[in-house]
């Protein structure tokens, strides 16, 4: 009998995690209503499950609602789950929620998400990040920053929150794409912390430490944080990542209200990898290693190149290390705050954000080629010899081109959620809400700065002279920056919303909400010249224009918008509801959009169907959804090597799955997944085009299986994920082949302090492209080309105690 108590207990261990420490903290009902959390009662009986967590994201009170109650798709996943599913990034992590594809392939940091059939070029346009309820940063996304890369996850961290449509237009930032949302954990009444060592595959070492506890009558604390270094995925000859974070919370309770004040620090940096020369066969379906530079452990990046002085000028330059990569320096401080006054409830979520986020990295661009066809290119013979070591370079050394590009960017916002919810009759809660946020970021360019490099691992640099005297590379450089600029912006979003939320009887639940926002942006941009260093076109750079001074160009726009959202939720059953949303929202223009032009607001109308089901022996969440885009701003690359910027509008619908079935014993075998069809409408010559860069069909499939054993209890899993084809460009003509993957692990929890646990990714070593090179249509169908493929094969080993 207590075998059969114990295996329950573990099988609802994860599945229940969020909402039972949502319960079970400090003041939690402050942000509940004055009676008893019916919640409570539920989780702590033997018969909940899933459908009973509490999920405060999308909500209109931030007390949240139980999942069974909720009329939208969202997904939540405690620390130890998405512990459990080897994530190498913040954003890869993400890849636990069906209907997103984060392409995770460039390191730690500076991600593509996708969501849903959402049109974009790359980058996070319709995924914020929010710690505590807070958006990190008010814009998603601008040039060379995107959300995932302000946030770190460690063991200060409780449970993520990940809504995709619904409500989301209405409530903080308006995101009508998907909101991430991390929830910290807080001091309660008993000491609680963790210390956790990590060793990895790579030079990986890792420690993460977390305490919390009681100061006083009322008063909470947390303090925690991480260290981390490692050579990285690839081989850089330098450390890849290296850096920590320091997190604290102070929380006070009383008997009408809680607050909690947090702070963060983040000192990280981060190599960024762009993509690399690979071999194609059989029309794009079969890739393997360009010779040299292997594609599951190789790298271009190295020490040769590491330390540069780029010119910015005549007699002006700047320095570069290239393991600041793509890193942040940031501080969080923020607030939540929820209390009664009288008949109303009040809540509140503000943070303010600075930093700096730059980004020191080489982005590749065409196919490599030999040394003699890059010579003869020129019209003359040469000669070339190594800038590092001396030497001549074998003519028949396969060479490219590649530019360390330099952008500083110094950020800094202000966010406040302000709430005011009151019961106007039973089942009957109405919210007012206004929305601010003030924010800017400073931006200094250097794009370009091209070096002539050899094509294989820990790449040299090479200097070419021309027979005829000409000098085509200085310190193995072609050329300075093509593409320089300072931006001063600076930008301010006020929003006002009601939502209401009607429990009509013990089956229905109704919500609704309507959201007006205006937003103020301006802006200066000083655009400078390319510099031609020694002043004569005929030598060095003999394509570059001479110095001139920088034009400046103002960008000032105010946008209006209104968003509304309409959503019903019918319980069938104790154990299924269905639900039924349909929304309309809209992404406004930020800086880089205004700075290049695109001044149009996209507008997105969506709509979800979905069915939640849960009992002991399974969950099953399955959503259908459809979504329809206009003014949607894209850049094509056409045959002719030309360029164009436009707008157009798309449509998509899919379905996702999330299920788990656990037919006997320790054993549940986990599935989520998407199938997506999204096209391309009034786009020129792509109009019914794939929306590129996000596969039709994602799922992945995890068994595993627990023991309970006389000192403690043991989990072993694996995970098998599939990415279906995908087009790197807007013409559909650059396939990227579908790949899968296999993740491994076990965790051991010994006693009620010890935990190991090992983990394994991509342990197959699969070769897959989440990036090709869309300057070049139709290099992915055969012979050589440029391509980011996913990380090889890695191991992480970690032991925690626990208090």
């Amino acid at each position: 009998m207590q075998h059969r108590a114990n295996q329950q207990t573990r099988r609802m261990r994860y599945a229940l995690s969020a909402a039972i420490a949502a319960i079970l903290a400090p003041g939690h009902a402050l942000a509940q209503d004055p009676q008893p959390a019916p919640a409570a009662a539920a989780t702590a009986d033997a018969s909940a499950t899933t459908l009973d967590a509490v999920v405060v994201s999308g909500t209109a009170r931030f007390k949240g609602v139980r999942k069974r109650d909720a009329s939208f798709s969202i997904t939540t996943a405690s620390l130890e789950q998405i512990q459990e599913a080897v994530p190498l990034s913040t954003a890869d992590a993400l890849k636990v929620v069906p209907g997103v594809w984060a392409e995770s392939a460039g390191g730690s940091t500076g991600a593509n998400i996708f969501v849903r059939g959402m049109p974009s070029e790359g980058d996070a346009p319709f995924v914020t990040v929010q710690m505590d309820g807070a958006p990190l940063f008010p814009p998603p996304t601008l040039s060379f920053l995107e959300n995932s890369t302000l946030f770190r996850m460690d063991d200060t961290i409780e449970r993520m929150e990940v809504l995709r449509g619904g409500p989301s237009p209405i409530f903080s930032n308006g995101q009508p794409g998907a909101t991430v949302n991390f929830i910290q954990k807080k001091g309660g009444e008993e000491p609680a912390g963790s210390v956790r060592l990590g060793l990895g595959s790579d030079g990986f070492r890792r420690v993460d430490l977390f305490n919390s506890g009681k100061l006083a009558d009322g008063w909470y604390y947390s303090v925690g944080g991480f260290y981390r270094t490692t050579d990285g995925v690839r081989d850089t000859q330098f450390p890849a990542d290296k850096g920590g974070q320091l997190s604290a919370t102070l929380t006070h309770s009383w008997d009408s209200g809680e607050i909690t004040v947090y702070a963060r620090h983040t000192d990280d940096k981060n190599a960024f990898f762009t993509p690399i020369p690979l071999l194609s066969r059989d029309n794009g379906s079969s890739l393997s290693s360009f010779p040299g530079l292997d594609a599951q452990t190789g790298t271009l990046l190295g020490n040769d190149f590491r330390h540069v002085t780029i010119p910015t000028g005549r007699g002006t330059s700047i320095s570069r290390d290239l393991a600041d990569g793509r890193g942040i320096n940031l501080d969080v401080f923020g607030a939540s705050m929820d209390f009664y006054v009288g008949d109303w409830t009040i809540s509140d979520r503000v943070n303010f954000v600075t930093g700096s986020a730059p980004t020191n990295g080489l982005f590749t661009g065409a196919s490599p080629q030999t040394l003699s066809s890059f010579i003869a290119g020129y019209g003359s013979a040469g000669t070339a010899t190594y800038v590092n070591g001396g030497g001549a370079v074998d003519p028949n050394q396969q060479v490219l081109t590649a530019g360390f590009w330099v952008v500083d960017k110094e950020i800094e916002s202000f966010t406040n959620d302000l709430r005011f919810s009151k019961d106007l009759f039973e089942g009957n809660t109405l919210t007012a809400g206004v929305y601010f946020a003030k924010y800017s970021s400073k931006d200094t360019w250097y794009l370009g700065n091209n070096m002539l490099l050899t094509a294989h691992n820990n790449a040299r640099r090479i200097d070419v002279t021309l027979a005829d005297g000409r000098q085509v590379t200085r310190d193995g450089f072609t050329g300075t920056s093509f593409f320089s600029l300072r931006g001063d912006y600076d930008g301010q979003n006020t929003a006002v919303f009601l939502a209401d939320e009607w429990q009509v009887n013990e089956r229905l639940r109704l919500d609704g909400g309507i959201r007006y926002e205006w937003q103020q942006v301006d802006g200066t941009v000083h655009d400078t010249a390319t510099v031609d260093l020694d002043g004569n076109p005929n030598t060095l750079y003999d394509n570059a224009t001479s110095i001139s001074l920088p034009t400046a160009r103002r960008i000032d726009q105010d946008d209006k918008h209104f968003s509304w959202t309409l959503g019903a939720n019918y319980k069938l059953t104790d154990n299924a509801s269905v639900f039924a949303r349909a929304n309309s929202g809209y992404k406004l223009p930020a800086f880089d959009n205004l700075r290049d032009g695109n001044t149009k607001v996209q507008e997105i109308d969506q709509y979800e169907l979905g069915f939640k089901s849960g009992a002991q022996s399974y969950d099953l969440y399955l959503t259908a959804f459809y979504n329809k885009f206009t003014n949607s701003p894209f850049q094509a690359f056409l045959e002719d090597g030309t360029n164009f910027t436009t707008v157009g509008d798309s449509r998509a619908y899919g379905v996702e799955v999330e299920g788990a079935w656990r037919p006997v014993g320790g054993l549940e075998l986990a599935l989520t997944g998407v199938w997506l069809d999204a096209k391309y409408e009034n786009y020129r010559e792509f109009t019914g085009n794939q929306v590129m860069r996000q596969p039709k069909q994602q799922f992945r499939f995890t068994p595993s299986y627990y023991w309970t054993l006389p000192f403690g209890d043991l989990k072993v899993f694996a995970t098998y994920s599939r990415i279906g084809d995908r087009y790197a460009d807007l013409a559909n003509t650059q396939k990227l082949p579908s790949y899968h993957t296999l993740d491994v692990g076990a965790n051991l929890h010994v006693g009620e302090n010890w935990e190991l646990a090992v983990t394994g990714s991509n342990v197959s070593n699969e070769l897959g492209l989440t990036e090709g090179n869309v300057r070049v249509p139709g290099a992915a169908t055969g012979g050589v080309f440029m391509g980011r493929p996913i990380a090889g094969r890695s191991y992480l080993f970690s032991a925690a105690y626990k208090w």
